[in-house]
């Protein structure tokens, strides 16, 4: 069975932060961090080499393929701040229509910058996120 190439590493994830050369993509990932820090109670954690993360969940498919993946997080990619929502959006609609300007994949929430977006949402949606994967999967 194939293993999760994302995993949590030993890389200091200021030293992360720091390095970002766009300084207002570095403040916005430094506004995200405090937004989840806030949601989880956890201290922020390098998944992989380019992954910020918060908390952790066990997950297991009906294929019997199972694993640990963080609960929520960000990375600061070039081309926009992608948001880990891992519960997905459905069941956000009415938070995601006074969001902002925005793109979504699967779990995705891609933002150009942060200004872009309202952030008292981006909080609730982080919150609830992490309500949502607390409430139905095993998390530490």
């Amino acid at each position: 069975m194939a293993e999760n190439k994302t995993k949590v590493t030993k890389a200091s994830v200021t030293e992360f932060i720091n390095a970002i050369d766009d300084r207002e993509k570095r403040a916005d990932a430094r506004k995200v961090a405090a937004m989840m820090r806030k949601a989880t109670g956890k201290r922020a954690q390098m998944w992989g080499p380019g992954i910020v993360g918060y908390g952790t969940y066990h997950y297991k498919y009906e294929s019997g393929r199972e694993g640990d993946f963080m609960i929520t997080g960000f990375s600061p990619r070039k081309q926009a701040l992608t948001v880990y929502i891992l519960a997905g959006f459905k069941r956000y609609d009415s938070l995601m229509a006074r969001l902002g300007k925005y793109k979504t994949g699967k779990s995705c929430l891609y933002i150009k910058r942060l200004s872009d977006v309202d952030e008292e949402v981006l909080q609730q949606l982080i919150d609830g996120s992490v309500q949502y994967m607390r409430k139905n999967y095993e998390t530490w």
